[in-house]
């Protein structure tokens, strides 16, 4: 086909105009001879062509044609009549809609009969090869601009576009066999008389019910039985509050009495942990679909009131599931993301979720997003919640079609879904259903909407509902009798009442019904629980000889490596043949040896391929190949478990979240987030607060996620210091004021007690040894690890194969070892501590020759409190003052948590003094000199051994 430029001269002013009115591009026409015409082709119905003629035959075989671009816009999208979707009520121009716009394109009604061949590019003429102008405009108002708004022509990819056009340009693609149609009522019954139900029994309950987008229940179904159909067996799905408990009960089908118990006001917390309200809980079932008459898993994951926080949760279980199943392709597992428009536009884990649709470590392979169209949040007006048109245009940045419909049209958004899902399965790229619909009642069902929109809400009271309107055109065109529709009501009805009457039976109160992520088989062994102890965490020497020899060479041929990094593998070796090893060969010791045992090791974070700190070096890059790059890590075993690295992207929320979703999947991997810097978990801090530290205590998850998180002050400024320990310790259950009973296993059933462990290692072998506890403990809990920065290359912070090997394990406590300990009763004073100030404290007393008068005690594991450990040490030293020193100001680090348990542990009979920087807002100065400056003070306090006299406890 050759192209055929125009002229805006050749064309004439009138031409012109309509094709800057179309967007248009003199460039796009093209002819239909491989030499181009004189004239444009001439219509069928007599005359020559006109400028209009031609402009309508560019118009339908330009991809960029009006109807396609905007005529969402246009569409009848709001059930209620009274808003536009798109936040404003203007009507494009160049939308021919009505015949009075005729003389805006110089045409006359006979015109419109006029019929013209159709080009290839379109669809709307099935088998028919020409049309009338008349019946081409009817048929793209059809598609474009009724129930139905597409937004696709950004997507620039041709085949794509014309995929989503052929499947809804076609003539007669959205229609329903009769037994379709009687299945989509029955689900519209479902959903509309569980609501119902809910509603009469109790009225002065939340549910954050789903009353005017009950056709969410019968289009989350068509998109799970058309991935089923497909091939899908697992489906992962996420959603806020709306419509939560109606999704369990008809689409993960769960017991209808599990849901009901919850409503029983006597229903006391498990003894687990707290629980949650019933509209924030997950669950997980595997049944037989019965459409496609295959098996079928889904799961839907428990979110907090924070809306959108699960959206990279729900990717990082999918993902890990993909994983574990060799499911590259994304043909067994998927995801569902049900959103709130208020959510969708306003919430910025939104953004970076969909940044991570693509990314080769991150991507799931597509996700369909359902948006609940509310047209309002909470009591916020659409034009007072986001500055774009709808609430889906986040969805563009990544080329998702986007798929608006009136919800109050059943047919249409069962077709929309049908297609989604198809689509998800052909490109393997996120698409976004967008339900435009509206909130019958009001944010919750105490809540009086009348307030704020009273006339939206005169309208929702005269709305019909749904279910009656599709029930009457049904039995209107004979496809079900009214009898047949009061039966299936009245057989619903039966089965809640049934259930309802179940539900009085205590026996079935139990949280972990509502597990989202079981780990059959990992608990017990042959039946019976696990033992809780951890086995010691070293391993044999020829283990540690052979890690370290790998970490020190290419194992690929013809590989050429940076000269730097040459020499950084010397370094490994020459550490290796020393048996020693630093914190970076550690860590690579600890995740070599845990691959060799099957356990999969995941390492996420930005820049954690290198390091932030250049000490990782785990992906090697030849110089002179690009993009060829060598992983030894996965080089060390002929059996062994995968090792991914991964750099992410720049985003900790959103990354964050996908890891503990990862972590969800299986007790079977060490799954690691490290921030950049430590206190880079800020913008993380929701899925910190709301999943990791409370997990376990609100829905039973346990989650083996560790957090690396870079920490010390080195005079780099207040951004680039703390991980703010303060707040993971204020958030730690341990109870201060309670003396423990010191049983055999303290320190197992301590941590089994926890909601995660916070540690500060301050040798290599340490971290070796609690990286390899994460996963030896017979249970899991998050692990906080502040890891250091200078201490990387530090020249004492080495640790010896002898720390490492079989029979060695993690030391909650490091004890003072030299001249001091030798004579304890000698120690005028005891030093406690943790991480990198130890070094800074082991100089100055050297310094000052005090070695036999001064302990230094290290704190390795923060929380729990080893409150064992630290009496053991007290009781050593009888006559020595006590002291903490952290290198942190005194408002932040430890010492208010650990100040407490020390008065408790010593019963009060012993100050402990504090030794460090004043309170400050900021955690850390950027001045070198003001850095060193405070250093020097307060180590010269930590030992002026007068410095606590006469003071006052």
């Amino acid at each position: 086909m050759s192209q055929l430029r125009l002229l805006p001269s050749r064309l004439g002013a009138q031409a012109a105009r309509l094709l800057a009115a179309h967007d248009i591009p003199v460039f796009g026409w093209r002819s239909r001879s491989s030499r181009p015409p004189a004239t444009f082709p001439s219509s069928k119905g007599g005359g020559g062509s006109s400028y209009m003629e031609e402009m309508y035959f560019a118009w339908l075989e330009n991809p960029r044609s009006v109807h396609k671009i905007r005529g969402h816009h246009v569409a009848q999208l709001d059930p209620l009549g009274i808003l536009d979707a798109d936040l404003d009520s203007f009507v494009p121009s160049d939308l021919i809609t009505t015949i009075d716009k005729l003389a805006f394109y110089d045409l006359q009604e006979a015109d419109l009969d006029k019929e013209f061949q159709l080009p290839t590019t379109t669809f709307i003429g099935g088998s028919e090869n020409t049309l009338s102008l008349r019946e081409i405009i009817r048929r793209l108002e059809n598609t474009y601009c009724q129930h139905i708004g597409l937004e696709f022509m950004f997507i620039n990819d041709v085949e794509q576009c014309q995929w989503i056009r052929q499947k809804f340009e076609t003539p007669g693609v959205m229609q329903f066999s009769s037994e379709e149609k009687r299945t989509l009522l029955a689900r519209l019954v479902r959903s509309m008389r569980f609501e119902d139900f809910l509603a009469r029994k109790w009225s002065s309950e939340k549910r954050f019910g789903l009353e005017g987008c009950e056709v969410m229940i019968p289009a989350l179904k068509t998109i799970i039985d058309k991935s089923s159909e497909m091939g899908i067996e697992n489906v992962i799905l996420g959603m806020p509050h709306r419509g939560r408990l109606n999704v369990l009960a008809n689409v993960i089908r769960k017991d209808l009495e599990q849901i009901f118990c919850q409503f029983d006001p006597k229903l006391e917390a498990a003894d687990e942990g707290s629980g949650d309200v019933k509209y924030h809980l997950g669950m997980y079932h595997e049944r037989i679909n019965r459409v496609t008459n295959r098996n079928i898993t889904l799961s839907l994951v428990a979110n907090p009131s924070h809306l959108e926080a699960v959206d990279p949760v729900v990717q990082g279980k999918t993902k890990a599931e993909q994983f574990y199943r060799g499911d590259a392709q994304g043909k067994k597992v998927m995801s569902i993301l049900v959103h709130g428009d208020a959510a969708f536009a306003g919430q910025g884990v939104v953004y970076e979720t969909f940044h991570l649709s693509d990314l080769p470590s991150y991507t799931t392979n597509g996700t369909v997003h359902v948006v609940v169209n509310n047209q309002i949040g909470f009591t916020t007006d659409p034009r007072m919640a986001r500055s774009s048109p709808y609430p889906t245009d986040v969805a563009r940045v990544v080329n998702a079609p986007i798929f608006h419909v009136n919800a109050d049209d059943p047919e249409a958004v069962i077709y929309v879904c049908s297609v989604a899902a198809e689509w998800r399965n052909t490109f393997n790229k996120d698409v976004v259903v967008d339900l435009v619909c509206y909130r019958r009642r009001g944010h919750n069902e105490m809540d009086e909407p009348m307030f704020t929109q009273p006339l939206m809400y005169k309208q929702i009271h005269r709305q019909v509902p749904v279910l009656k309107k599709y029930a009457d055109k049904l039995i209107a065109e004979g496809t079900v009798t009214l009898q047949e529709f009061e039966e299936e009501i009245a057989k619903y009805d039966r089965i809640c009442e049934e259930a309802y009457g179940r539900s009085k039976d205590k026996k079935i109160l139990h949280i972990k019904h509502w597990l989202d992520s079981p780990w059959p088989g990992f608990f017990n062994v042959d039946g019976e629980p696990k033992s809780m102890t951890c086995p010691a965490t070293g391993i044999p020497e020829d283990m540690l000889t052979h890690i370290g020899s790998v970490a020190s060479s290419v194992p690929l041929e013809d590989f050429k490596i940076h000269t730097g990094l040459s020499r950084i593998l010397r370094g490994r070796a020459d550490m290796t043949k020393n048996r020693t090893v630093d914190w970076a060969l550690a860590e690579y010791m600890a995740f070599g040896s845990l691959l060799k045992e099957g356990i999969h090791v995941r390492l996420s974070g930005q820049d954690v391929e290198r390091g932030t700190f250049s000490h990782r070096h785990h992906v090697l890059h030849d110089q002179e190949v690009d993009r060829r790059t060598c992983v030894p890590m996965n080089h060390l075993w002929p059996d062994q478990a995968p090792y991914t690295v991964c750099n992410s992207s720049l985003s900790e929320y959103g990354v964050l979240g996908f890891e503990l979703g990862y972590a969800m999947a299986s007790p079977n991997a060490l799954v690691l987030w490290e921030a950049q810097f430590g206190d880079f978990h800020n913008t993380a801090q929701c899925i910190i607060d709301q999943f990791i530290s409370t997990g376990q205590a609100k829905w039973v998850r346990h989650n083996g996620i560790v957090l690396l998180l870079p920490h010390g002050m080195e005079g780099m400024g207040p951004e680039h210091s703390s991980a703010r320990p303060e707040r993971f310790l204020q958030m730690s259950n341990d109870d201060s004021d309670a003396y423990p009973a010191f049983t055999k296993d303290f320190e197992v059933s301590q941590l089994y007690d926890c909601n995660w462990i916070v540690v500060n290692c301050s040798t290599p072998a340490n971290y070796f040894h609690v990286l390899r506890r994460q996963i030896l403990l017979p249970f899991r809990k998050p692990l906080i690890i502040f890891t250091p920065k200078s201490l990387l290359r530090h020249p004492e912070a080495k640790s010896s194969f002898d720390q490492m090997v079989s029979g060695t394990s993690f030391q909650r406590v490091i004890p003072e070892d030299g001249a001091a300990a030798r004579a304890p009763e000698q120690v005028r004073r005891l030093i406690f501590c943790t991480g990198k100030v130890y070094y800074d404290l082991v100089k100055e007393r050297s310094s000052q020759g005090l070695e036999e008068k001064v302990a230094i005690t290290r704190l390795e594991q923060i929380s729990p409190f080893p409150f064992d450990l630290i009496k053991q040490e007290a009781e050593k030293y009888p006559g020595a003052e006590l002291a903490w020193c952290q290198e942190e100001h005194k408002n932040m680090g430890y010492y208010d948590y650990i100040s407490p348990r020390f008065m408790t542990i010593l019963r009060r009979a012993r100050p402990i003094w504090y030794v460090g920087r004043d309170p400050a807002a900021a955690p850390a100065t950027g001045n070198r000199n003001t850095h060193l400056v405070s250093l020097k003070k307060f180590l010269d306090t930590a030992f002026n051994l007068q410095a606590f006299e006469g003071k006052t406890f």
